[in-house]
């Protein structure tokens, strides 16, 4: 039991919340927009890799970093740097995730098993970008906004639009929060030459640069309204998620670093939840 409570801090597996909901507006799109019937054997399918494939990106960035989290202060009581994981361990639960991630897509279709490794390659991959390149953000959110296109192929095996344009609205949203998380690690990043906005452009550049990502995201989730002609669920789910958003910008300040966990965790956590329980309520009920 204690070993499960220490690789779910290992992976943050409360931090599921934040894709989950698009992973599963995108299997209802699939679902409410197709002739196929709900199956909840594919539900737990999709859930399945979900689970694997965020298990396996987290624990291979913290196996990664292990030497990087050790020197930093906010960092070196993390599992693998405090010793409670040992570093072989955390790298056979990545093999072990990315196998069970790779095998449960078989159980889906032929589509979503030939992307596969397509996908884990780039959830794997950011790992490595915070040492060359100060877009690491980006490709970080590129793998979480993977997730409603999987879940809508996941149902139909067939692409469509409308998923890519939920995984957009992820894909800025993820980014935005990413760079503000990270203005804690700006310093830091700069003495072991690692790569970050914050670090690249400075604490205030990096929250205009979050503000603008957001603000694309907010357009992006009113757009995808009124393409779609949703309902007034929709509306009130974008309305509390953009909400959220721009609130996360009034608690983060370039000289006040106190509250970048209330708008990391809470408040992200919160947005995605409340806006994916009513586009998904939209989509049943419409």
């Amino acid at each position: 039991m204690q070993a499960i409570k220490n690789y779910s801090r290992l992976v943050k597996f409360e931090h599921t919340l934040f894709a989950l909901p698009f992973a599963l507006i995108g299997f209802f799109l699939g679902v409410t927009g197709s002739e196929s019937k709900l199956s909840w054997k594919l539900f737990v399918l999709v859930i399945l890799c979900m689970v694997f494939a965020r298990n396996a990106a987290m624990g291979f960035n913290r196996f990664l970093d292990r030497k990087i989290d050790k020197l930093n202060p906010r960092t070196s009581k993390r599992e693998i740097p405090s010793g409670v994981i040992k570093s072989k361990h955390a790298l056979l639960f990545v093999i072990v995730n990315s196998l069970f991630f790779i095998t449960t897509t078989r159980f889906i279709n032929h589509l979503c098993f030939y992307l596969s490794p397509v996908a884990l390659s780039v959830i794997l991959f950011y790992s490595f970008t915070k040492r060359f390149t100060a877009l690491c953000h980006f490709i970080l959110s590129l793998g979480l906004a993977i997730a409603p296109v999987g879940a809508y192929l996941a149902v139909t095996g067939t692409f469509n639009w409308v998923p890519i344009y939920i995984g957009t609205i992820v894909f800025f949203w993820v980014s935005g929060f990413d760079i503000i998380y990270a203005l804690q690690d700006e310093e830091f990043d700069k003495e072991n030459k690692l790569k970050s906005i914050p670090s690249y452009v400075g604490k205030k550049k990096a929250l205009r640069i979050a503000v603008i990502l957001h603000t694309i995201s907010a357009i992006v989730v009113i757009l995808v309204g009124i393409v779609a002609s949703v309902g007034w669920l929709y509306w009130a789910g974008a309305f509390v998620f953009i909400s959220l958003l721009t609130y996360q910008h009034t608690l983060v300040k370039p000289d006040d670093l106190r509250k970048v966990n209330l708008a990391f965790f809470t408040t992200n956590g919160i947005a995605s939840v409340i806006y994916g329980i009513f586009v998904i309520s939209d989509l049943l009920i419409n």
